[in-house]
This record gives structure tokens, sequence and C-alpha cells, in this order.
């Protein structure tokens, strides 16, 4: 079983168990996908599902760029794109950043990048905030949310 772990996969995958068992594989591959996107198990009791019936079923946003509102990140606004290929978030652009004092600069220069490593390895906006960027962190979650929330099927 191959499992990305966090701190309810235990509790999901027990669910999953009880599910197999009470329905079938792909109803409970269906559900397991659709609860807990985050999580993906690839287990021998779903045998008669495809890896490529699996991926179709996690495809979570249409394709596209997707702009969010801009929030408030105490020095200044913070907007982002969600840029979407194959159902997955590739890449996020920053649009607007404070960048007016060297301190900010600073701070986004190694904050935007880790946000955007993170976002991309979570698909989604379920990620720790940046110590020392925390309104920053705060403020472009925020944008990205309303991004994807554009972007979901």
């Amino acid at each position: 079983m191959i499992l990305s772990t966090r701190s309810s996969a235990l509790a999901i995958l027990t669910v999953a168990f009880l599910s197999v068992t009470s329905f079938g594989p792909a109803e409970a591959a269906q559900w397991l996908l659709s609860q807990a996107p985050a999580v993906m198990v690839i287990s021998p009791a779903i045998d008669n599902l495809s890896q490529i019936q699996l991926a179709a079923a996690a495809r979570r946003y249409r394709d596209g760029s997707f702009a969010g509102s801009a929030f408030d990140a105490y020095y200044g606004m913070v907007q982002v794109q969600a840029n979407v290929q194959n159902g997955q978030l590739v890449s996020v652009d920053v649009l607007a950043y404070p960048n007016h004092q060297r301190t900010s600069r600073s701070i986004n220069w190694q904050a935007l990048p880790m946000l955007q490593s993170e976002v991309i390895r979570a698909q989604g906006t379920r990620v720790n905030i940046i110590s020392g960027a925390t309104l920053t962190s705060a403020a472009y979650l925020r944008s990205l949310k309303d991004a994807l929330a554009n972007a979901h099927l």
C-alpha cells in the first residue's frame, strides 16, 4: 500500500477499509478520493480499478489560469493566480505582494517560493504558514483559496 501520510490518515484508511467491506472497491475508491483528496491510497483491495481510472477520479480542477482576489498582508496586498493543467495545480503566479520596503522584499523573496512549493505538493491550501512571513502567508493562501474555488469542477 502506498500512502501519502497526514495526521488523519489512519482514520481515513479505517473508514476506507470499512467502505470496501460495505460497498464495493470502486465505490470505496470514489468516496475516498472525494473525501480526502490529499491522501492517495493504492491498495490490492482496489484491484479492479486501473491506475488511469484512479488518476481521472483524482482530477480536482478545471484547466486554465484563475486569479484570486487580493488580500491585505498589512504591509501591502497579496494576489495570486493558480495555473491548472490536466486537473492539477502546476504553478502559482504572484500578481501582487508587498515589495516597497527592503524587509518586505527580503521576506517575500524567501517565503513566496516556499509557499508555491508547498501548495503544489498539497494540491491546495492545506499547508503550514511560513514562519517569519505569517501575514504574507495568510494573504497568499486566502487568495489561492479564492482562485481554486473558481477552478473547482
